[in-house]
């Protein structure tokens, strides 16, 4: 500790000087002229640079370490006949304090007596600390790189915080590194490296799932797309796979088995430039090595156009209302769907066929029973089983807004957001189609359709949004006051939007093809809330976050990643639209690719992997990076890294795509399935490939 003087200075009166004056006959002789005394002293124990003494607050003198004991003398002197000195210290040595002994008095002869001794200061350290998330087990291994012994590697078991055992040096760099990634979990550091000038507490480790490569082709077929390996109808086998495709419908029945059907995409055949499918599948992943396909209805041959449109099987409706083995949903991809309480799926519209042949926007309703006959039947439930003549699409009617009506049909259209409410009502939001006017483009009307208790056609209800597409081809998005409900609020008309319910039963919307709020139509990134009202009433939209207005018009906002694996309330994705998208146990919402805008505003097919979690007190939450790249590459998308056929791998990654189909097991990990894209090799198509991702 250093001497109470270290910042004072104790001043005593100075003599003054006293002339002799010799005496005599006049004559005198002045006396000698008197030596100043000197002031100095030794210093003990200085390793370091950086001592400075002053005497009387200056006449500054450095003393550097020489030896163990080093002797000083002020530059100067001071007046002989008892003048004061005060020793003090101006800096102390690096990494020293200094004491000093006899630092004031009164000079009557060469002070030498000034002792100084410095002693080390305790060293300096910093721990380095952080938490870790995700790990779902041990054999976790970290480590400080710029560590010299086995402390600075760290086993970590789970979740919560860690603290590696061997502290840092003030000023001393750090950095932690996954040096043993868990079985079957990817972990990502952030910030893990610096200088560590305090504690350092803020390393986050996040540890996520590994992407297996499960089934299908890493490679696409000659004609860009692979053809589907179809077996016996109603027989599981190892070697059946659907075609490669894109917007297919998927749910999961109460045995946890995934059932798809249609899309846009490859047949049995291979041959041409695929069309609109209209077979159904059905995925049991307790079969086999890694699950086995069943081609379950709808045909495996996609025929020729049969007018101006798309190729694909028409419909075979039979009578509304009445299930038949015989009956089936015409060939079509974007579908909207809901699962009743009994099971059943129920499907509308789509871009498709209809029962004549004709592409277009569709606005027929579908239910199926999976329980029905050998392998489930489909009844035609209601709606039109024709395009009409009016841009392709039948028109809506609307009605009186929030009055139910036998005559009440949403437009053909395709693309739009659905979900199911408590009281079993299905709703339906937005997409690309035919408004009350016959006019085709992005809506964003809201409709609630309320089933029959009989089983007979229920009846749809015009509940919100406009119904008209507006002078632009796209209704404009009200945004309101970003985190404020308000009656006024509507998103923009678009479709191939990502939805999900949250477990107080609100509705998210993220991104999609649409229209800002200016009208300018692109690739939306907008996150909105939609909080149900009472029986029969509309509920409010909430803005939640992305942006309201798009840079140009068919652009999108670029993705703000941040840094892998750390949540920041700047993050958001850029722009997409049919991206892939899960919610896990926790209630987070997962999203997957999608056709968008990566981090430098270039457009391409996406493969990045975001986690956004809700705020717990409403307002709203973050967004993370978990994995895939922030760039769409240099062709457009990133190519697929697949491994090995049923291993996982920290490196294995999805190719860049949109329009892939996905589901949850019971164990609730993600599985998806093709898309438009990227394989192996680099080349783009439509993809039959499965994949299965740990959360």
């Amino acid at each position: 500790m250093r001497s109470w003087n270290r910042f004072g200075t104790l001043t005593l009166p100075a003599m003054a000087l006293i002339a002799v004056v010799g005496c005599g006959s006049g004559n005198s002789t002045p006396p000698p002229a008197t030596a100043g005394y000197t002031i100095g002293g030794a210093v003990l124990g200085l390793s370091g640079a950086g001592l400075v003494l002053q005497d009387n607050g200056g006449n500054n003198l450095t003393v550097s370490a020489s030896a163990t004991s080093y002797a000083f003398t002020f530059a100067g002197s001071i007046p002989t006949g008892g003048a004061s000195y005060a020793i003090t210290e101006l800096s102390d040595p690096a990494g020293q304090a200094c004491t000093i002994a006899n630092p004031i008095g009164t000079a009557a002869a060469n002070v030498t007596n000034v002792d100084i001794s410095c002693t080390n200061l305790a060293a300096v350290t910093y721990t380095i600390s952080g938490t870790v998330t995700g790990l779902k087990g041990p054999e976790l291994i970290l480590q400080d790189d710029l560590g010299i012994n086995d402390d600075d590697l760290l086993p970590v078991n789970g979740n919560g915080t860690f603290t590696f055992v061997d502290p840092v040096a003030s000023g001393g760099a750090y950095s932690v590194t996954v040096l043993t990634q868990p079985t079957g979990r990817n972990c990502a550091v952030a910030n893990g490296s610096g200088i560590a000038v305090a504690n350092v507490t803020n390393v986050s480790v996040v540890c996520v799932g590994e992407w297996i490569w499960m089934g299908g082709s890493k490679i696409l077929g000659s004609n860009g797309g692979q053809p589907g390996v179809y077996g016996t109808l109603g027989s599981a086998a190892s070697s059946n796979i659907p075609g490669g495709r894109e917007q297919t419908l998927s749910w999961t029945d109460a045995s946890g088995n995934a059932w798809l059907f249609g899309g846009y995409g490859e047949d049995s055949t291979g041959v041409g430039f695929g069309g609109e499918l209209n077979d159904l599948w059905k995925f049991d992943q307790k079969l086999g090595t890694n699950g086995e396909w069943t081609w379950m209805g709808g045909s495996n041959v996609v025929p020729p156009s049969q007018t101006f449109g798309a190729a694909g099987q028409s419909g075979v409706y039979g009578t509304q209302g009445t299930a038949s083995p015989t009956n089936d949903p015409g060939g079509r991809e974007q579908i909207s769907s809901w699962i009743d309480a009994s099971a059943n799926i129920w499907l509308f519209g789509g871009e498709g066929i209809d029962v004549n042949g004709v592409t277009g926007e569709l606005s027929d309703l579908w239910k199926f029973d999976p329980t029905l006959g050998t392998m489930g039947e489909w009844t035609w439930m209601g709606g039109s089983s024709a395009v009409g003549t009016s841009f392709g699409g039948q028109s809506g009617v609307y009605g009186t807004l929030q009055m139910p009506a036998s005559t009440n049909i949403p437009g053909g259209r395709y693309g739009s957001i659905s979900w199911i409410d408590a009281s079993g009502n299905f709703w339906l939001f937005s997409g690309n189609g035919i408004d009350s006017t016959g006019t085709l483009g992005f809506l964003n009307d809201l409709w609630e359709y309320s089933p029959s208790a009989t089983g007979d056609t229920g009846e749809w209800t015009w509940m919100g949004g406009s119904n008209t597409v507006g002078s632009t081809g796209g209704q404009s998005g009200v945004y309101g006051t970003r985190g404020t409900p308000a009656s006024t609020n509507i998103p923009g008309g678009r479709d191939a939007a990502v939805s999900w319910t949250d477990a107080l039963g609100n509705v998210w919307l993220f991104g999609g093809l649409g229209a800002d709020s200016t009208g300018t139509q692109g690739f939306l990134n907008d996150l909105w809330r939609y909080t149900p009202g009472a029986t029969g009433q509309t509920g409010e939209w909430t803005w939640m976050g992305g942006s309201s207005t798009l840079p140009q018009a068919y652009a999108g906002p670029a993705g703000v990643y941040g840094t892998l694996g750390t949540p920041a309330s700047a993050n958001i994705p850029g722009g997409r639209f049919s991206a892939s998208s899960w919610i896990d146990g926790s209630g987070n919402l997962w999203l997957f690719g999608g056709d968008g805008f990566d981090s430098t505003g270039a457009q391409g097919y996406l493969n990045d992997l975001w986690e956004y979690t809700p705020s717990a007190t409403g307002d709203a939450g973050q967004w993370t990076w978990i994995g895939g790249s922030n760039a769409v590459g240099r062709s457009g998308g990133q190519v697929g890294v697949y491994g090995t056929l049923g291993t996982a791998a920290s490196t294995n990654d999805p190719g860049g795509r949109f329009g892939a189909v996905s589901w949850i097991d019971a164990s609730g990990n993600l599985w998806f399935f093709g898309g438009d894209g990227y394989d192996s090799t680099g080349a783009q198509g439509y993809l039959n490939d499965l994949w299965e991702f740990e959360p």
